[in-house]
């Protein structure tokens, strides 16, 4: 076997997005690299084959021992999934490190031909922000942003710092799987298998409201407004629509919310007007849930870019989300697939204009499998990542930093 893929990350069972994505990427990295092992640096919270997990960042000095793996792994490419929780260490005062055992780590494996894949890159970018990409760019082979956006107000952003703009910086979308569509028969099965065909009145239509439920997802924006959305659309149709909210809690800092969330959905549901399903958003149930639907609403406050939006497209399920919303805005507009409120009563516009007009629905759903195919396919993205390791492994052997256009 060639020399091994490392990835550094969170990892499952820690429920965690990064985690989630990384075990996604994970496998479809591995399909395209038959030849090499693709293994894990996690937390001690992860597990699983080709796991290892020794980050403990309940200690200062917990980038030293995934450092000394690494030397003895002697990886072809270390690819590094970041967000800042992920690698903060706070000291008995609480205060954070900002970044610097991070930093340490790009440090002390910098004879490694290096990749980042930082998950958070606002437009607007705090100090602590722009001071971790600098020192992060200046460290690292390639680094992966996940909107073409994100690079020209990063450009943007340091010019009116007076810094130079990294130009080691290339574009790869969030990948998507091209494997999980489901035919209208397989969706009556689908409703059988989760025991939603035993719901009473349940309608054949549904809206969803699916994912994790945290305060910034805002389920209320569109539950606030429900009865009077499915008695228009009845009006409209002679067709009966149900909101469908499917979704569990991940963080207890968001418990208040959760369970005003659920309390709206219940009191929807004794009125024959919605179905609330608790599941742990993660697997083949995540893509079940969505299938049932015929579109989905995903009310953000606070999103650069989604997971849920990218299980919404590999299933070419037409969508309306907030805006503007950075990343959810970028693919809304490059996708074609989905639309865009700003306001609720335009929320309430399009959940009725998608509820009446099957012809549209089924016109963003062809746009979001071509886009699918052609754009954001975990295939086509395991391609890209893997022209960013070649990238990085020729800056290592030539001594000659990588060198990309800017985006504009």
């Amino acid at each position: 076997m060639a020399n091994p893929i490392v990835m550094i990350s969170s990892y499952p069972p820690r429920l965690c997005g990064i985690a989630t994505f990384c075990e996604e990427a994970r496998e479809f990295i591995q399909k395209h690299n038959p030849d090499r092992d693709v293994l894990v640096i996690s937390h001690t919270d992860g597990s699983g084959q080709g796991v290892i997990p020794i980050m403990d960042n309940t200690k200062r000095n917990w980038w030293k021992p995934v450092a000394e793996e690494i030397h003895k792994i002697k990886p072809y490419a270390v690819h590094i999934q970041h967000e800042y929780g992920l690698y903060e260490y706070c000291d008995e005062r609480g205060h954070g490190d900002g970044q610097d055992g991070l930093l340490s780590l790009m440090d002390a494996i910098n004879d490694v031909p290096t990749v980042i894949e930082p998950h958070t890159i606002h437009g607007r970018l705090t100090e602590h922000e722009a001071d971790f990409i600098f020192k992060m760019s200046r460290r690292i082979d390639v680094v992966l942003f996940k909107c073409h956006y994100q690079k020209w107000r990063l450009d943007w952003n340091f010019a009116g710092r007076g810094w130079d703009t990294p130009r080691n910086i290339m574009v790869v979308p969030h990948g998507a799987r091209p494997d999980k569509r489901y035919s209208l028969a397989e969706v009556v099965e689908l409703r059988e298998e989760l025991g939603l065909s035993h719901v009473p009145k349940l309608a054949n239509h549904l809206v969803g409201l699916i994912g994790w439920i945290q305060s910034n997802k805002r389920w209320d924006i569109l539950t606030g407004m429900w009865e009077e959305i499915a008695i228009e659309i009845e009006q409209r149709t002679g067709e009966q629509w149900d909101l469908l909210a499917a979704g569990a809690m991940r963080d207890p800092n968001h418990k208040d919310d959760y369970e005003k969330y659920k309390e709206e959905i219940q009191f929807l549901a004794s009125k024959g007007l919605a179905h609330y399903y608790e599941f742990v958003p993660r697997g083949d149930i995540y893509y079940k849930m969505m299938a049932l639907c015929d579109f989905i609403v995903l009310p953000s406050t606070d999103e650069t870019q989604s997971g849920t939006l990218a299980r919404i497209i590999a299933l070419n399920k037409p969508y309306i989300t907030t805006a503007p919303m950075e990343g959810l805005t970028a693919q809304t507009i490059e996708c074609g697939g989905g639309m865009l409120f700003t306001n609720k009563d335009l929320l309430k516009q399009q959940v009725i204009e998608l509820a009446c007009n099957e012809g549209l629905r089924m016109e963003y759903g062809e746009r979001l499998k071509h886009y699918l195919e052609n754009v954001v396919s975990w295939d086509v993205v395991a391609e890209q990542y893997n022209n960013a390791y070649s990238l990085a492994c020729d800056a290592k052997k030539s001594g000659k930093p990588v060198m990309l256009p800017k985006e504009w």
